[in-house]
């Protein structure tokens, strides 16, 4: 039997198991679940399953996954086939598509610039060829960027660099991708416009940029440097690798990569007019994907470039896979799965507030890291508004200028979407330019790394958080 087979069989062998579970658990222990909510939560754990054994193409399965969640809710006589398609529409967050879209088409421009071998150069030169500082190198400026630009942007502008890079020196750019990645997560949760949690958390909560920078900047400054030992050691034999003909690479010309000026020129000033909006979406009310898309549109029109020669290189594979996506967490959240088990697990503490913010950082970080993070801070805001309401919790954290369990929010939801590959938006666009450039990260090797990664920061900010809040009151 194959490798391939193998996996088949026992991917099969666990949805099996995670459906008789499912089905038939919770009645032989007098649990009330309806039977739409436990088959969606099956369809949401199969997906899951299907991608962790790489059994069919993520998009694939994303679409499958979502034509069968909308099938169970007609069935079930919960969704109306006439308004169906908006509310379909509804559960698909166009922001973050329209972010993507936008910035995905102004970087194919910038691309055909040389700009990124320019970088990737300049990057290599600055380390030495020491591949630990050009780790190190890569995931500061990563993490720095994702603190004033979303991250996703970030991704979407750095992976084509390291790519670059690693073409340059001949190895695989996987580690140091999966790196920047985890970085940019880590980074983005300093401010409010670093990560859309913070984004949302923000709105809700009435907090301004300046309070998320001063409560949470702290606790990721330091939660970002036990992150650079825990890289150093994870990627520890990776780093070993040789680079052939560094001396070759470090004489090497990086300006010659710069092939069409007038247009880089013209991309930047558009990419900086964009990233200037983002910093002030709030103010003029703009959301972020009008600003990618409008500065996309004014991009294709001052460079008069074709249309069809730009959006061949736009990832629709991935916006696909966040569409089916999208609309199976919006289903699991339309029949009450998500909001039963956050309640289910905030209940245990009964109230008591420092065990209810706890509960906060470690479910947000470990459902964050199987949902990703927009819908499930979506689902959670309600949850700790009603939270900061009750008599117990208000009475401790109204001596509080904002309540800690929006900081507990944030900080689980941006460490936690490090756990697995589809955890946040950033990872999913990292890996989807890494294929599209043929370099494949499977969501075990991205798991095997992210997972004790998001472990072992978020236990490192959860203390620091702690202690942060303790001091300021």
């Amino acid at each position: 039997m194959t490798n391939q087979n193998k996996k088949y069989v026992i991917g099969i062998c666990v949805i099996l198991l995670f459906s008789f579970l499912l089905l038939l658990v919770p009645d032989l222990i007098g649990l009330q679940i309806s039977l739409q909510l436990r088959l969606i939560a099956l369809v949401l754990l199969c997906v899951y399953v299907v991608l962790s054994f790489e059994m069919v193409h993520r998009t694939t399965i994303a679409l499958f996954g979502a034509v069968v969640t909308i099938a169970i809710a007609i069935v079930a006589g919960n969704f109306q086939t006439i308004d169906g398609f908006e509310e379909i529409l509804g559960y698909i967050d166009f922001n973050t598509i329209g972010l993507l879209l936008g910035m995905m088409v102004i970087v194919a421009i910038m691309s055909n610039t040389g700009i990124f071998q320019f970088v990737g150069i300049k990057a290599i030169k600055a380390s030495k060829g020491n591949l630990w500082k050009l780790m190190l190198l890569l995931c500061v400026l990563t993490a720095t960027i994702s603190m004033f630009i979303d991250n996703v942007t970030t991704v979407l502008l750095m992976v084509p660099v390291t790519i670059s890079v690693f073409r340059s020196i001949k190895l695989s750019p996987i580690p140091f991708i999966i790196a920047m990645v985890l970085a940019s997560n880590v980074g983005g949760a300093a401010t409010l416009i670093g990560d859309p949690p913070n984004i949302m958390i923000g709105s809700a909560a009435d907090i301004d940029f300046n309070a998320f920078i001063i409560h949470m900047g702290p606790t990721v400054a330091i939660s970002f440097c036990v992150s650079l030992l825990l890289l150093k050691y994870l990627f520890r034999n990776d780093l070993k690798s040789n680079i052939d003909d560094r001396d070759g690479i470090m004489k090497e010309n990086e300006g010659a990569y710069l092939k069409d000026i007038k247009t880089l020129k013209k991309s930047l000033g558009v990419l900086i007019g964009v990233i200037v909006l983002f910093a002030f979406h709030g103010i003029l009310n703009l959301e972020p994907s009008i600003i990618a898309l409008g500065g996309a549109a004014f991009l294709l029109i001052i460079t008069r470039l074709p249309p069809e020669q730009v959006l061949h290189e736009v990832d629709w594979t991935t916006l696909l896979f966040f569409t089916g996506l999208f609309i199976i967490v919006g289903f699991a959240q339309q029949s009450g799965l998500i909001t039963l088990l956050s309640n289910f697990a905030i209940n245990i503490t009964n109230g008591d507030p420092w065990s209810t913010f706890l509960i906060v950082v470690w479910l947000s970080a470990f459902s964050s890291a199987f949902i990703d993070n927009i819908p499930f801070t979506a689902t959670m805001i309600p949850v700790i508004e009603s939270l900061n309401d009750s008599p117990s919790i208000a009475s401790t954290f109204d001596s509080f200028h904002i309540s800690p369990l929006w900081w507990a929010l944030s900080l689980g939801a941006n460490f936690g979407g490090n756990g697995t590959l589809i955890g946040s938006s950033a990872a999913i666009i990292a890996v989807g330019l890494a294929e599209k450039l043929h370099y494949g990260i499977t969501f075990n090797r991205f798991i095997k790394v992210g997972f004790p990664f998001m472990v072992l920061t978020l236990l490192a900010g959860t203390v620091v958080l702690i202690v942060d809040t303790l001091i300021r009151i």
